[in-house]
């Protein structure tokens, strides 16, 4: 039997969560984000909502999600690698489809690494499929990005898989 999942504290992002939230960035991806991107997607973006994630009281992870009326798009999700595996990214993507369900988004889109298998494989578990390919995208490696969606958040059976699924991490 599988031991129930660790639970992150989760909150908005704070201008002065950005430090922590690079250490983060630096440790998960090839090309960070500069500090003022997170700046300007706090304090800018109208349309951004921005989440860390805490574990033993110290930021290890965030997400961020666009919402633009009925569309939601989550920007991005990173857990420090040393606590990746841990259910704490699902967590994440969770409270964004629930804020964008909160919103009024009927659709939610990312882009995934090709290569990201692990990620594609919990985006699916949430009702995303592939629906197109960005070649070139990722300008470290020019690798591409796979284009996955989920859609009818609100109705019926995406709720219950939604409901399932959450109980399944408590």
């Amino acid at each position: 039997m599988k031991a129930p999942p660790r639970l992150l504290e989760i909150s908005p992002m704070r201008a002065d969560d950005i430090a922590a939230v690079l250490h983060v960035e630096s440790l998960c991806f090839a090309t960070p984000w500069p500090r003022n991107a997170f700046y300007n997607e706090l304090n800018d973006n109208k349309l951004a909502h921005y989440y860390v994630g805490r574990f033993e009281d110290r930021i290890m992870s965030y997400a961020g999600l666009w919402v633009i009326l009925e569309d939601a798009h989550i920007t991005t999700i990173a857990v420090e690698p040393i606590y990746q595996r841990k259910r704490f990214g699902e967590q994440l993507l969770v409270k964004l489809v629930e804020e964008a369900i909160e919103r009024g988004a009927r659709w939610i889109t990312l882009e995934v690494r090709e290569s990201n298998v692990a990620a594609q494989n919990l985006y699916k578990k949430y009702g995303f499929t592939v629906v197109s390919t960005r070649r070139g995208y990722y300008s470290d490696n020019d690798e591409n990005a796979l284009v996955m969606w989920a859609g009818n958040l609100k109705g019926a059976v995406y709720q219950n898989r939604l409901q399932a699924l959450k109980e399944s991490l408590s």
